[in-house]
């Protein structure tokens, strides 16, 4: 008598086939694609920002010279020299207080404008590109149209000045004054800029809270500060940051306020940039000019940092405590729609 053994059946459906290499490629095609796609990006950004970033710090590490390139190691000796360089902390401070005598009229401006843009006007489209025209202008022509109006001698704003009995302001010669000029011209440039940014974000807030928020009551200057500005704190975040960095950068404005001298006769408007520039191409010393742009880098890193934890900090107090009349407008856009 024979026994037979029973083995597991493997019916044809239990059988996986092979995938074909047209199948093997449509899966690569869908994992490796995305990737694909950003590629560019990341590549154009390691070769035009991180390999310069990087051999800008080996360069900071060097005596390097203009001309005669490569010099001895020094390690950390010219971050040394240059923080001991009273020069650069003046630098430093024009650098702070052009940025805040720009950046916070250029905001306030721009909000205003946006909020003007964003309401129901005729020729809606010849106001909204009438606030980009100047920043369509070239830097040269900006500056040459700025220095003849801050000019000491003939300016027009000191002839206005003069005309009510009051004395010439020395725009070039003084701290204050120059710095107030330069400023000026950073926010007649970039105002229409960040309000085109900031009206894109207020088009995108909901009309149904408008309008219920106006059944509630809520006034238009209500209605700007409990709906608008929270819903547009993400654009008004990336706005600060942007503002930060260029205004950290700043540079053509104060060359070309007083081409005759590389940031005033005493130093009074010389940014860190500026003074960059002078270290690179005027005392031809690259290591020094290289330790100056890394401290600006880590300067601008900081400023960026402290805008972000404090917008994240004001966001998650407005999320734990909305306002009254936000809640009660989305309550009643959601009765409306249903």
């Amino acid at each position: 008598m024979t026994t037979t053994v029973n083995r597991p059946a493997k019916t044809l459906a239990a059988i996986k086939p092979k995938p074909t290499f047209k199948q093997r490629l449509n899966v690569f095609d869908v994992k490796a694609s995305p990737y694909l796609y950003i590629a560019p990006f990341f590549i154009l950004f390691a070769l035009v920002g991180l390999f310069p970033l990087v051999y800008t710090f080996v360069v900071s590490l060097f005596d390097w010279h203009l001309l005669k390139g490569q010099g001895d190691f020094v390690g950390l000796q010219n971050f040394t020299e240059v923080l001991q360089d009273r020069f650069f902390w003046n630098s430093l401070f024009n650098t702070v207080s052009i940025f805040l005598l720009s950046a916070i009229p250029q905001l306030a401006v721009a909000l205003f404008l946006a909020a003007v843009l964003d309401q129901n006007l005729r020729a809606k489209t010849f106001w909204r590109m009438s606030v980009l025209l100047p920043y369509i202008v070239t830097p040269v022509a900006v500056a040459m149209i700025f220095t003849n109006m801050f000019g000491e001698q003939y300016g027009l704003i000191n002839n206005v000045l003069g005309n009510f009995g009051l004395d010439p302001v020395m725009w070039k010669n003084e701290t204050l004054p120059s710095h107030i000029a330069i400023a000026t011209m950073v926010n007649w440039r970039w105002t229409g800029y960040n309000a085109l940014i900031l009206l894109a974000a207020m088009q995108a807030v909901p009309r149904d809270l408008y309008e219920s928020a106006a059944l509630d009551g809520a006034g238009a200057l209500r209605r700007f500060f409990s709906i608008t500005l929270p819903s547009i704190r993400p654009t008004m975040v990336f706005v600060v940051i942007t503002s930060t960095i260029g205004g950290l950068q700043i540079f053509t404005e104060p060359r070309l306020f007083d081409p005759a001298t590389a940031g005033g006769s005493q130093r009074q408007f010389q940014t860190t940039v500026l003074y960059l520039w002078e270290m690179a191409f005027q005392r031809q010393n690259f290591g020094k000019a290289s330790t100056i742009a890394w401290l600006l880098f880590l300067i601008i890193v900081l400023f960026g940092v402290i805008n972000y934890l404090i917008s994240r900090r004001i966001a998650t107090a407005d999320a734990a405590k909305p306002t009254r009349s936000t809640s009660r407008a989305r309550k009643r856009a959601e009765r409306t729609t249903r």
